[in-house]
């Protein structure tokens, strides 16, 4: 099978709760026991107030698109996406902000705007990865 996309290797005990919920079609996000902030990337401390008591929780899986660009090309060989794409900044409802792809929707800088709310999609790579991608809510194109 080709990979449209380059995969994480390896994926690190840190961030196996997240890897293993998107293969379950769950966003799972780290958050802090102690100061109770979530964050994305995963992490072995929380970037908030440094604490190493973490937890897992099932995100919501929405939040509005914080920023993007489109893409026209791809300068990693690895990445065979076919262009043009949309790359884009989500800022999830429990705060953190994540790099994806916004999907279902015309990459078309007159029909994206910031703001707007999205929520996740999964696609399955391999049996292992499956991948966050965003798609504008409620099918909103």
């Amino acid at each position: 099978m080709d990979l449209e996309r380059p995969l994480p290797q390896p994926i690190t005990p840190e961030a196996k709760p997240y890897w293993e919920g998107l293969r379950e079609q769950k966003l799972m996000l780290p958050r802090c026991r102690a100061c109770r902030r979530a964050f994305f990337y995963p992490r072995v401390l929380c970037p908030h107030c440094h604490a190493a008591d973490i937890e897992w929780f099932q995100a919501s899986g929405r939040g509005k698109l914080h920023s993007f660009e489109i893409g026209y090309q791809s300068f990693n060989k690895a990445f065979k996406v076919k262009p043009p794409f949309v790359l884009a900044m989500i800022e999830l409802e429990e705060g953190p902000r994540m790099m994806s792809n916004l999907v279902g929707i015309e990459p078309d800088p007159k029909k994206i705007r910031c703001d707007m709310p999205v929520e996740v999609v999964f696609e399955k790579q391999t049996d292992e990865i499956t991948l966050p991608l965003f798609r504008p809510a409620g099918g909103a194109r």
